[in-house]
């Protein structure tokens, strides 16, 4: 399959409010619209597995529009993990949004993950590999020696990501892991996957790792429209038939 390339960035500050929303309800129409998010995809109706080792676990998810299920009517990985292995979730996802410690087109992961109760009880911290850090072109920053979180950098990508690592080890004492997106063309997205890997080095984190899924490379072009919206957002159907089995394999592995 040919790999797709992500429309570009608009930045809101750039539109009229007029043409904001046309263009949102432009959106939403198609989503709604789209032959992977009819009924037979719904998440929430899926049968819960009785067998799944997942089941009773818990976890914190924080991201942007992939976690929340931006293209598939606000259905993600993260709500059928909940109902077909009864795992317990907090999430945390604003569209838009990004690692970086900006409010563009809404607050922070660091800024959202702060409201996230420091006592809730979570086997993994799991965070989004966020897309819009890199196309927004905030600048990558640098790896540093240290883990002390306050002396970290989130004005920049790497800073950010390792705040967030250090934040969540510290509060909530689990295993934290990144989940990537799946591969598109853009080698900005494509450099912060690599960075990730040397961050795995210095901190031990997990890589639910969608960006090298071998799936992908054998997979046909109508299959892949029915994932995926754009190459960025998967439908409902992406989510049931791709996305969750690969976070259940890794989850039930590594929890």
């Amino acid at each position: 399959m040919k790999l797709r390339e992500p429309a570009p960035f608009v930045n809101p500050a750039d539109l009229t409010p007029a043409q904001a929303l046309r263009r949102e309800q432009e959106m939403t129409a198609a989503i709604a619209a789209h032959p992977g998010n009819i009924p037979a995809y719904d998440i929430l109706k899926q049968d819960p597995d009785p067998d799944s080792p997942l089941k009773g676990k818990s976890c914190i998810f924080l991201g942007s529009s992939v976690t929340y299920g931006h293209a598939a009517l606000g259905e993600s990985f993260v709500e059928a993990l909940q109902v077909i292995d009864e795992l317990q979730v907090y999430k945390e996802a604003l569209s838009g949004t990004t690692m970086v410690d900006e409010a563009l087109k809404g607050p922070s992961f660091i800024t959202r993950m702060k409201t996230i109760p420091a006592d809730f009880k979570a086997d993994a911290f799991i965070c989004q590999l966020s897309t819009n850090d890199a196309r927004q072109g905030w600048p990558m920053g640098e790896i540093t020696a240290g883990k002390d979180r306050d002396s970290f950098d989130t004005k920049t990508i790497i800073g950010a990501m390792e705040y967030i690592i250090a934040y969540a080890m510290d509060t909530w004492h689990c295993p934290v892991y990144f989940y990537t997106g799946t591969k598109f063309l853009d080698p900005a997205y494509r450099l912060t996957v690599d960075i990730l890997y040397r961050l795995q080095e210095k901190w031990g984190i997990g890589i639910i790792d969608l960006w090298n899924d071998a799936d992908l490379e054998s997979m046909d072009d109508s299959t892949y429209d029915l994932y995926m919206f754009d190459p960025i957002h998967p439908t409902k159907a992406g989510y049931l038939l791709w996305w969750t089995p690969f976070f259940r394999e890794y989850l039930k592995k590594h929890l």
